[in-house]
């Protein structure tokens, strides 16, 4: 038994539960800490803290029915194996805990959660990335895959090197900053000067003559990174919202081009690193020497394997083995929305493994928004519509034009097999082949 568990039980147990006066006692008894350095540890006195441990250990030993005292007290449990009940119980307590602070899937995974799951050796290219001077980190994945979970990680390591960082989302720009260039560079300068807390000053920087991919690289140069003592990581989130807009997509991404090649030599550029995040392969024509995507570190986010999932299952408090973990993958494959979704409602109790199932392609079941989304998106779009048919009615992979290949990838219905396209799940497949409807 460890501490944390003995804890737990109490915690249950009790009438009246732990204080946390008592966990901290229990946790520095088992440390073996004397009263005196308890108390210099924290603002208790030490006799207030030896009359406070005397009643613990008098409640414990009732409740134990044998003598427990400071002294013994990791000598009596931490070889102590836990019984059947004690298992059922803290497993009990623990989902009970989860769901009280558990989130409803869709939003990134927070930075304290413990629901985050790690895509070896993913992150840590990414951490040492990150500090290397001009760097470009660029994140592709669909839909829901853990994108910006990942890049919130990037940008909390970067502070941890007491870096500046700012992250932009460029699905929060409103669609009129994409009406010309100009004013897409210069909300771009704008943003990020607030962001970073430096007064806005492109009135001081900005040349009409010398047209707005100047002006802005003047701005960042002469001014943005001179007032910063430290490297500057700058998170662009969902870039490919600029796919739709080939004009300003040509001069943003030639631009965040000449600033990684100006790092090579100039040691003001050396300070800024950038993370760019993706939903889908580049589709709009872009020069080889003038494109930051073919440049700097390519992360691809792959789904869960049968390990990741079952392991999220277990922080999910559920009694999992393989089995379950497969039934589920069968159905949502290890896209990490829909397994979260799913875990989420098993965790709440509110449905079981075989119920999800069996409802998972209806319109009553718990992806039923999730689809209704998707297939919106496609019959706003007949190409794409005539082309998902094809897939989903297909026996084996199938070629398509590149660019509804792309739009259907960032999706995430499809996976790639070398140039051919298959359905990524069976969620898909059923779904949409009774909505899609010849």
């Amino acid at each position: 038994m460890t501490i944390d568990q003995l804890i737990d039980i109490l915690k249950v147990s009790l009438p009246e539960g732990l204080t946390s006066l008592q966990e901290m006692i229990l946790r520095s008894s088992w440390d073996g800490k004397t009263y005196a350095l308890m108390a210099s540890e924290t603002n208790y006195v030490k006799e207030y803290l030896s009359r406070a441990a005397s009643e613990l250990w008098s409640t414990l030993s009732d409740f134990w029915e044998e003598p427990i005292g400071k002294n013994n007290l990791r000598l009596v449990f931490e070889s102590r194996p836990l019984t059947k009940a004690q298992r059922q119980l803290l497993e009990q307590f623990q989902c009970q805990t989860l769901i009280s602070v558990l989130e409803f899937p869709g939003a990134p995974v927070g930075l304290d959660s413990k629901l985050y799951i790690e895509r070896p050796p993913i992150e840590t290219l990414a951490y040492e990335e990150i500090t290397k001077p001009g760097s470009i980190i660029r994140i592709k994945a669909p839909w829901k895959m853990g994108k910006t979970s990942l890049l919130l990680r990037i940008i909390n390591q970067a502070e941890s090197h007491h870096y500046s960082t700012v992250n932009i989302d460029f699905q929060q720009a409103e669609k009129t900053i994409f009406s010309s260039v100009d004013k897409f560079f210069r909300w771009f300068s704008r943003n990020i000067s607030w962001k970073l807390k430096i007064p806005p000053n492109l009135g001081d920087y900005w040349d009409e003559d010398m047209g707005s991919k100047v002006s802005c690289t003047i701005y960042f140069e002469a001014y943005l990174l001179q007032q910063i003592e430290t490297n500057l990581v700058l998170g662009l989130n969902e870039v490919n919202r600029l796919f739709e807009y080939p004009d300003i997509a040509e001069e943003f991404f030639s631009l965040l081009r000449s600033w990684y090649e100006q790092a090579k030599s100039n040691n003001t550029w050396k300070k800024l690193r950038l993370v760019l995040t993706y939903s889908t392969e580049i589709y709009i024509p872009l020069n080889i020497n003038q494109s930051p995507f073919n440049v700097g570190l390519p992360l691809k986010l792959p789904a869960f394997d049968a390990e990741q999932v079952l392991s999220l299952a277990l922080r999910h408090g559920l009694d999992w083995t393989p089995t379950q973990t497969k039934q589920l993958m069968a159905m949502v494959g290890g896209h990490p929305f829909l397994v979260r979704l799913g875990l989420y409602y098993l965790c709440r109790g509110e449905l079981t493994l075989k119920q999800l199932l069996q409802e998972a392609v209806t319109e009553t079941g718990i992806y039923s928004s999730h689809l209704r989304r998707i297939l919106a998106v496609l019959q706003a779009d007949p190409q794409l519509e005539k082309a998902f048919k094809q897939v989903i009615y297909a026996d084996q992979p199938i070629k398509l034009a590149s660019v509804v290949t792309y739009k259907l990838d960032s999706m995430g219905i499809v996976t790639l097999k070398g140039d051919s396209v298959a359905h990524s799940c069976e969620l898909y497949r059923v779904y949409f082949r009774n909505q899609l409807l010849d």
